[in-house]
């Protein structure tokens, strides 16, 4: 069965979720890629006019849907142009593991590009407007330019590294120092695309996925919120994280961006 919500007609059926046009201009799209990649990967202005060149069918995607599944085959990329997705792992019990937050500019599913069957799932965490880009599409642009190739390359290596860390974060820290990880984390990429307001930021999980992407229960992660809060360090409140001590935040965390690699020479 072949099925990839967004991309093309999706089967009709209880979780299947038909997508809307969006009115967006697929430069808009396009522009939130290039802004990202100007920063971690210095792209070539050869580089951006082929990116500019893709045609990208846009849609409008509510919260809390899905985009591909876990054993379904993708046809397209998806490309993130406004909101936030998350990339998950749900067991035969029904538990959820989220293992990954993603931005505008970013391209949660590049590695459906020549792995064809999706081994987790990629939904919404709110609403979305996704910019889907087909496979043979792309597999053409990087036989017609190594150098986008190498860029995307990179980002998915750059994806790994925020794999590796967000395991030992989970894996190794206290849940108010892997709380403030993730908030940490979520803030610098926000940096890059222009999106924080001041010492504020959006994080719109959750308790319940909050706790899921910490592997901790809703009613831990509701206290590791409020200790957060008593202590004066980060407050959230209605998706928004806002930071009341820096100095504090940075060491809770024990924060080391180089995984990030935000820059060409990192």
């Amino acid at each position: 069965m072949q099925r990839r919500f967004g991309a093309r007609d999706c089967n009709t059926g209880p979780t299947s979720y038909q997508p809307e046009l969006a009115r967006v201009p697929s430069d808009t799209i396009r522009a939130a890629l290039v802004r990202r990649l100007r920063t971690s990967s210095g792209i070539s202005d050869d580089d951006v006019k082929e990116i500019e060149q893709l045609p990208i069918a846009v849609r409008q995607y509510p919260a809390e849907t899905p985009v591909v599944r876990d054993g379904e085959r993708a046809t397209d990329c998806c490309l993130i142009a406004d909101g936030f997705c998350a990339r998950s792992k749900t067991i035969p019990s029904g538990k959820r593991q989220i293992l990954s937050i993603h931005i505008p500019g970013e391209i949660p599913d590049l590695m459906s590009l020549f792995l064809h069957v999706m081994d987790h799932d990629l939904s919404t965490l709110t609403p979305c407007t996704l910019g889907f880009i087909r496979h043979e599409t792309l597999r053409k642009l990087h036989q017609r330019s190594p150098s986008v190739a190498e860029l995307f390359w990179r980002d998915t290596l750059i994806d790994s590294a925020m794999f590796r860390e967000w395991i030992v974060n989970v894996g190794q820290r206290p849940a108010p120092a892997r709380l403030a990880h993730v908030m940490i984390e979520l803030r610098e990429r926000l940096r890059v695309i222009e999106r924080l307001d001041g010492n504020s930021f959006e994080m719109p999980l959750t308790q319940e996925q909050i706790g899921e992407a910490l592997g901790i229960t809703a009613v831990h992660a509701n206290r590791v919120i409020k200790q957060l809060r008593q202590e004066g360090i980060v407050e959230l409140h209605r998706g928004r994280v806002t930071v009341l001590d820096e100095r504090k935040f940075l060491e809770l965390a024990d924060f080391d961006g180089r995984y990030l690699h935000q820059s060409p020479t990192l």
